[in-house]
């Protein structure tokens, strides 16, 4: 009995033949490179641009859907070089319509804003005349495409415009 309590107490103080294992430390993914967040490109002093507190109001539910499809912001060029944006603020349930319309350089007239009213028939809406002096008519030959008709000053302009947004 005494050589078993040696031996254990023996097995009990020897050290162990094998060494810590080192487990390998985790390779860190790679990053990828920061991108960069692209400021809004400015717009050029030269082009249409509607006030920023433009606000386009949503047509009531009694409104009918050949009204409606004239409400919110359109876009184009004049003779394929003049900017305009026309806002199409509110249509009501007989089709009047309350607008901003927007130009940039025009000829001889320089960038500008102006607030109107008129009233869609069908497919066009036709505009009284803007306190700029402009006459602006606008057919819709297409859901989202404006045949544009700007007259001023004994010249007329016309042009494509498309929604920009609702």
């Amino acid at each position: 009995m005494l050589g078993f309590s040696a031996f254990a107490l023996v097995a009990c103080q020897s050290t162990p033949d094998t060494q810590p294992v080192a487990y390998p430390q985790p390779v860190a993914e790679p990053q990828p490179a920061p991108t960069a967040v692209a400021a809004p490109a400015p717009v050029p002093s030269n082009s249409a641009a509607l006030d920023q507190t433009v606000a386009v109001v949503p047509p009531a539910k009694g409104v009918p859907a050949k009204y409606a499809a004239f409400s919110g912001i359109w876009a184009g060029q004049l003779n394929g070089m003049y900017d305009g944006k026309l806002a199409v603020l509110t249509v009501s349930q007989g089709g009047q319509v309350t607008v901003s319309y927007a130009w940039g350089d025009l000829a001889d007239n320089k960038p500008g804003v102006a607030d109107g009213s008129g009233r869609i028939a069908g497919n066009t809406l036709k505009l009284g005349r803007l306190p700029n002096g402009a006459d602006i008519t606008a057919t819709m030959p297409s859901p989202g495409t404006l045949s544009v008709t700007y007259a001023l000053a004994g010249q007329t302009y016309t042009g494509a415009f498309v929604r920009v947004s609702q």
